[in-house]
């Protein structure tokens, strides 16, 4: 068997299979494999998340239930278990993400790269796969320096995102051209830019818990919640990162910075304030909803209005727009970060000709697609890198049992 891409699902299915007594040959174009791995969670390698298995498959956009076999057959327990069964201890933090208790992504690479070696597995590095072909039921990979043929392949290139690291979307046209339809492919888990940006000196300043909407032409496609956080180009924070994968140049993203309150209601109660504290400022009525200070103040701003202004002398017109804008403020997206900022990959390999029991093609026999190469990407919390490990796991049972 010849497995593409030395990543963490590559060496983990290609450790699985060898350990079951098949000859495993991975092929890996950069210097050394798991590049990607060891800058996952700026390097303490959030491997999966402390929550319920059946809950999993609602943290990958419109694409869950193709990952619920594989996810139920090797869970965010198992994977636990296999890590720390071979000296690697993993521990949740407080929000639940589950880590090595060492912090060090370097280690779970170590374990996987040890797991290969006791097995057998022959891993040959700056081999970069330059052509697949199959004639009959061979597979012919060709590389710069040699030709190799097998009876299975594994495609576990990864995506596009962080391209230094070797991930550029090899394996995208691997597929095609071996007759695979491949979903348009772009950043995801990644920062929102938008146009006219009025926050970029606001860098830094985060919120909680907002609630996001998006439209498109004029009507709700999506809808989330999260942290925000202005960058100095545009908008990031868990809740936009999850967003990101929706988002489409000319969408409206409308976010409510008070989350909860709705425009008939934050417009009474601020008529409420004004009617107690009228002589102080604005600014002042407003520091009451625990927003921060320099926000209110460039709000106030883009409003036209002086920051000296006092809520009696606020007109209602102004009042309107002012609760349109802590309710439903408008950004016209202009697109996402690019390859280098985004965390994962929307879209590859059409889930549609891939079997969800086994990863296997469903239009080339002995084809295996796994981890970010299919079309899956996940939300932050550890969710990518376990698809990555049960789609792996799927696939090498398959592989296993033949």
């Amino acid at each position: 068997m010849i497995v593409i891409g030395g990543g963490p699902a590559g060496l983990f299915c290609a450790a699985e299979v060898a350990g079951s007594g098949h000859g495993v040959l991975l092929l890996e174009k950069m210097l050394s494999c798991g590049r990607k791995l060891l800058v996952t969670g700026a390097g303490q390698c959030n491997l999966t998340h402390d929550g319920e298995i059946r809950d999993f498959s609602g943290k990958y956009g419109d694409h869950g239930a193709f990952l619920r076999s594989s996810l139920r057959k090797f869970s965010n327990r198992d994977l636990v278990a296999w890590f720390t069964s071979r000296g690697l201890p993993l521990a949740p933090d407080e929000s639940g993400k589950i880590f090595p208790e060492s912090r060090r992504a370097a280690d779970v690479l170590s374990v996987l790269l040890e797991e290969c070696r006791k097995n057998g597995v022959v891993i040959r590095c700056r081999e970069a796969v330059k052509e697949i072909r199959r004639s009959g039921t061979t597979f012919h990979v060709r590389t710069g320096t040699a030709e190799y043929e097998s009876g299975a392949l594994v495609i576990a290139t990864g995506g596009s995102s962080y391209p230094a690291t070797g991930s550029t979307g090899d394996g995208f046209s691997f597929a095609a051209s071996l007759g695979h339809h491949i979903a348009p492919v772009g950043p995801a888990l990644a920062p929102i830019r938008v146009r006219d940006y009025p926050f970029g000196d606001l860098a830094g300043i985060s919120f909680e818990g907002l609630s996001l909407s998006l439209f498109r032409e004029g009507r709700k496609v999506r809808e989330g919640s999260g942290a925000l956080l202005f960058t100095h180009t545009g908008l990031s924070g868990p809740g936009i990162l999850h967003l990101s994968r929706y988002v489409l140049p000319g969408d409206t993203l409308k976010i409510s910075f008070l989350p909860g309150m709705r425009q008939e209601l934050l417009t009474k109660d601020l008529v409420d304030r004004i009617a107690v504290f009228g002589t102080q400022q604005v600014k002042s009525i407003l520091s009451g909803y625990s927003l921060p200070a320099r926000f209110i103040a460039r709000v106030l701003e883009l409003l036209g209005l002086p920051g000296d202004l006092t809520g009696a002398h606020l007109p209602k017109k102004e009042r309107a727009e002012l609760v349109r804008m802590l309710t439903a403020f408008p950004f016209v997206v202009s697109g996402t970060g690019d390859w280098t900022e985004a965390m994962v990959t929307r879209g590859g390999i059409s889930l549609a000709e891939i079997d969800p029991l086994t990863m296997e093609s469903l239009i080339v026999p002995r084809l295996y697609c796994i981890g970010e190469v299919i079309d899956i990407d996940g939300d932050t919390g550890g969710y990518n890198l376990q698809a990555a490990f049960s789609t792996a796991m799927a696939a090498a049972r398959d592989l296993s049992a033949r």
